[in-house]
């Protein structure tokens, strides 16, 4: 018989991260993480999405660390610029403009927060935070300003890094896709499971004998 009894507690309501923890069988429950997502003065990508990974699995820890903490964040990177979710309809039109007919980054940081676990970072209360970061390069076919304005309509660029979603409508958009197919998604399955494994964290748990 399956153990569904959750192993995690994910510090995201993304439903896309639910669906790709559930994809890999580990049973879990969300806490919602709400910080500042504010990249700071100079801050580089690569530590941007480390200490937004790292922050949210922190706040949640600290609301309840009976189970071990995953969170995840991912940002959209070209020319070294960050491009997080889209305030409005002309930030979502000036996003997707810039990476019409080129390669941009994708970054997704993981981090795990539990009381053990290998390449962790000592934290108070016994606390330790694990954190891996995935980076795929996605390049986009030319858009016209009338396929930008239209998949805006569609409501699916709202919350999205980069004002767009690699397994909905915008996958039309992508030529070609190097790296981590789950980590632009928003959860890179791979450096996901390595920290769970470090852990002692199950997976494949919801999937039988």
């Amino acid at each position: 018989m399956s153990n569904t009894a959750p192993v995690l507690r994910l510090a995201s309501v993304s439903p896309r991260r639910r669906e790709l923890l559930s994809q890999i069988g580990v049973p879990h429950v969300v806490t919602g993480a709400h910080i500042d997502e504010t990249v700071l003065p100079g801050e580089r990508a690569h530590d941007y999405v480390q200490r937004m990974a790292r922050t949210k699995a922190e706040a949640v820890w600290e609301q309840d660390n009976s189970l071990p903490v995953l969170a995840a964040d991912t940002t959209v990177v070209l020319d070294g610029i960050v491009f997080g979710k889209p305030e409005d309809r002309a930030d979502a039109a000036r996003m997707l403009s810039l990476l019409s007919g080129r390669t941009h980054e994708v970054l997704t940081a993981v981090a795990l927060a539990s009381g053990a676990g290998e390449d962790a970072l000592d934290r108070p209360a016994g606390q330790n935070i694990a954190v891996r970061v995935s980076v795929s390069s996605v390049r986009f076919r030319v858009l016209s300003e009338a396929e930008i304005e239209r998949y805006w309509d569609t409501g699916e660029a709202r919350d999205k890094a980069g004002a767009y979603a690699v397994q909905g409508l915008a996958a039309v958009f992508i030529e070609s896709l190097t790296g981590s197919y789950s980590g632009v998604m928003g959860l890179p399955l791979f450096e996901t499971s390595e920290l769970l494994r470090a852990a002692g964290v199950p997976y494949w748990c919801t999937m039988g004998a």
